[in-house]
């Protein structure tokens, strides 16, 4: 058995450097094809797109397989696994580290690549050969990337009898599935980034570029939404610190090509619509995947520190940082040689539902870069004044929140605009009660926290604003008279308007989560003796006990504590502080009673001089709307996706045969 697994490792490695030459091919012959006009040329990347999942996978599936039967002659397993952990985080194991992480990301690019064959049937053939190859070409490099510094597969000559164990704070159900789903996001944006560049190679992007470029965006928006989700999920109850966003680099990396990823969706619709704001989708789309491939350089280089980061390794970090640097600057370089086949075709009046979806995308755009400079800046500045700066939420919470504000504000009013001329008393009717019932409900929950902040209400005002907009506007969507005729053309409406209106009801409710929960939560840390009774809020906690207990593969130091509020029933909360061995890495873990109105948050600390042990409690209302907002936006995405107009090209829109392309090169 022994002999096997070894050689099914080495028939994984050779599968990798076989996919390698398969991509190499696959980069080459569909665009001289497609260049030449030669059919059989271009249609060599379906095949080659095929065949690079099928040996990636197998791949994958070998590594997963030496994770589970623990096979520590592989030494990533033997750095990352041992026999005592749970099946879960085995499994996990694969991705929580550097080698195998990069795995999964040539998995997830051979993916997105053999999508595209799948379901490009109404790609022009041109088109459809050149998205194939230019994703090919990205595969191309990180295939020599993982191959030539980061070999998964690499063998240990004499196998010890166990192993290192994986990182103490990624063995969590939470983070056992968050990076998976912000590959399938931030790796996915690879596939626009591939449409993006084969438009303009092609020399023509028009309505229908705009309508194949939008499912691949939602979908990878979609997956980045969750796997963000997963992760400020992860962070707010693992962590200990009790908070749900920390502004932390890696954090920021991966929330920058979400908010990218925002603007090309919806700059996508105006191309699809009007044929206008070519250039700056174009735009977006390469810069979207820019800032996914500047993510993998912070965390990969050691160049940022974090919590979250897989390697620390400045020499690895030049190699991303040189496939960054060619694949955004070729791109745009391309960008400003094809400018003059990117001419808007339609006009469009300043109030206009194109005018608020271009005021959207400055929004989102300009908060990234908010976000881009504060994670960078530290770096700059040690680098050109040698001094060393860090970039906290104060200035992140200062100068990104205004704009999300705004956003907020002007997302209702810009759905109900007309395209090309609209007016705005036309617009702004139907939200007048609904502008009436947001100032209530705000000036209600002022009331009702005792006027503590201005935060909590601000955040009801937009929340209940963003979400009664997408209601009211989906309601006009459904013409004019009786309830029950209008009804029942609601429930007749495209899969994508109820899509949107999901979502941006999403954005709402986390807006208004945000807000709650950073306004109005209660904190109390103090020393606590056993059996000492204290009160926070409306609740009294009891520290009923303290106790060692033994897990799978840590010691934990495990506290009891009673919760009761008035005269309901009490809630047994069991904070722990547990220990690796094998790591030799404490981490904490809190103990949370979760509610739709609030979490009841206990973290347990060190044993203190003088018997008691140091306790912290937060109350915090609403916190779980903050997730569920994501699940809604999530859920709208994948609603859209289903939509017809969106799962299948409309080629046949376009009169002009593929050859007609060909020229432009």
């Amino acid at each position: 058995m022994r002999y096997i697994r070894g050689m099914l490792i080495e028939l994984a490695h050779f599968a990798l450097i076989l996919a390698f030459g398969v991509a190499i091919a696959q980069t080459i012959v569909p665009l001289v094809g497609a260049h030449k006009g030669w059919r059989g040329w271009m249609t060599f990347a379906e095949p080659a797109a095929n065949s690079q999942l099928i040996l990636v996978g197998f791949s994958f599936a070998v590594l997963t397989m030496a994770f589970v039967t623990s096979d520590f002659s592989v030494s990533l397993v033997y750095a990352n696994s041992h026999t005592d952990k749970p099946m879960l985080y085995k499994v996990s194991g694969v991705w929580g580290n550097h080698e195998g992480s990069m795995l999964l990301w040539v998995l997830t690019l051979a993916l997105f690549g053999a999508s595209a064959a799948w379901f490009g049937g109404n790609l022009p053939a041109t088109l459809k050969a050149r998205v194939l190859a230019v994703q090919a070409s990205i595969s191309v490099a990180f295939y020599a990337f993982i191959l030539f510094t980061s070999n998964p597969f690499a063998r240990l000559v004499d196998a010890p009898l166990n192993g290192r164990d994986l990182n103490p704070l990624l063995q969590d159900p939470g983070l056992a599935f968050h990076p998976p789903f912000l590959y399938l996001g931030y790796v996915g944006l690879s596939i626009t980034f591939s449409f993006a560049v084969a438009a303009l190679i092609e020399g023509r992007v028009d309505a229908a570029w705009g309508r194949w470029v939008r499912p691949w965006t939602l979908a990878a928006w979609m997956f980045l939404t969750v796997g963000i989700a997963l992760g400020s999920w992860w962070a707010y109850y693992e962590l200990g610190w009790g908070g749900f966003w920390f502004w932390d680099p890696v954090e920021n990396a991966s929330f920058m090509p979400w908010l990218i990823a925002a603007a090309l969706l919806h700059s996508a619709i105006v191309v699809e619509k009007r044929e206008t704001l070519k250039s700056w989708t174009i735009l977006l789309a390469i810069l979207a995947f820019g800032f996914s491939l500047l993510g993998a350089f912070i965390v990969r280089s050691g160049v940022l520190t974090s919590v979250h980061a897989f390697a620390n390794d400045p020499e690895r970090g030049v190699y991303i940082l040189l496939i960054l640097g060619i694949f955004l600057g070729g791109s745009l370089t391309l960008y400003a040689a094809r400018a003059g086949v990117m001419q808007a075709q339609g006009a469009f009046g300043t109030v206009s539902r194109e005018s608020a979806l271009v005021l959207n995308n400055i929004l989102l755009a300009v908060s990234c870069f908010v976000v881009f400079i504060g994670t960078i800046w530290p770096l700059v500045a040690e680098m050109v004044f040698g001094r060393t700066l860090s970039v906290g939420p104060p200035f992140f919470d200062a100068a990104f929140t205004p704009f999300m504000v705004l956003l907020a504000i002007v997302l209702p009013l810009g759905s109900l605009l007309a395209w090309k001329r609209g007016t705005l008393t036309r617009a702004r009717m139907p939200l007048l009660g609904l502008g009436v019932l947001s100032f209530a409900m705000a000036g209600l929950f002022y009331a009702i926290y005792a006027g503590r902040s201005m935060v909590g209400p601000a955040g009801v005002l937009l929340g209940v604003w963003v979400v009664g907009g997408a209601v009211v506007d989906l309601w006009l969507r459904a013409g004019r008279g009786g309830l029950p005729d209008r009804l029942g053309r609601i429930t007749r409406l495209p899969r994508g308007d109820w899509g949107k209106t999901v979502a941006h009801a999403g954005m709402g409710v986390t807006i208004f989560g945000v807000a709650a929960m950073t306004a109005w939560q209660q904190e109390d840390i103090r020393i606590v003796q056993t059996g000492e009774t204290f009160d926070v809020g409306a609740y009294t906690f009891t520290l009923d006990a303290v106790e060692a207990v033994e897990g799978p593969n840590y010691q934990s130091t495990m506290a009891t504590v009673t919760a009761v509020r008035g005269d309901g029933a009490p809630m047994i909360l069991q904070p722990e502080k547990r220990f690796y061995p094998v790591a030799q890495m404490p981490t904490t873990e809190a103990a949370i009673d979760n509610g739709i109105l609030r979490d009841v948050y206990v973290v347990i600390g060190d044993p203190q001089a003088n018997g008691g042990y140091a306790m912290r409690v937060y109350i915090k209302p609403f916190a779980n709307w903050i997730w569920g907002g994501a699940i809604l936006m999530a859920i709208g995405g994948i609603i859209s996706l289903t939509d017809r107009r969106l799962r299948f090209a409309v080629g046949a829109r376009d009169p002009k045969p593929d050859a007609k392309a060909v020229p432009a090169e």
